[in-house]
């Protein structure tokens, strides 16, 4: 049984990527959990607790260079992206595509947080299905 099924059973069925997008409920919460996860991979980088907020600039270019940027409507802002990407990301660890230590894992192997947010967001376009 999926997180999301336990945590929210009454969370709306999604039929493609771009509705996951641009759920703003989804941003929401993943706001909370993309700085969640930067945090304890900047930590375990340093050796010692840490908190990061991590910049809608940096989000934006990672979904772009993971080639998500298409599953969006035209004429979105850098906010918009940001926000799409976050949303994705929770989606993703809800229905347990990925877990929180697959998160932390990704974004730990790099000082280049943009790197380390593509890959994660590519694993997940690779990982998510709809039926």
């Amino acid at each position: 049984m999926s997180k999301r099924s336990i945590l929210f059973p009454s969370l709306k069925k999604y039929d493609n990527l771009s509705q996951v997008m641009t759920d703003h409920k989804l941003a929401s919460l993943g706001d909370a959990y993309v700085n969640f996860v930067c945090s304890i991979a900047s930590s375990k980088r340093k050796r010692e607790p840490s908190s990061a907020k991590v910049k809608g600039k940096m989000l934006g270019e990672a979904l772009k260079r993971a080639g998500l940027r298409g599953c969006l409507p035209s004429r979105m802002n850098q906010h918009t992206f940001a926000d799409a990407a976050e949303a994705l990301i929770v989606y993703a660890w809800l229905c347990d595509y990925v877990t929180l230590e697959d998160s932390v894992t990704m974004l730990g192997k790099t000082d280049d947080l943009i790197k380390g947010l593509t890959e994660l967001l590519t694993t997940i376009k690779g990982k998510v299905k709809f039926s």
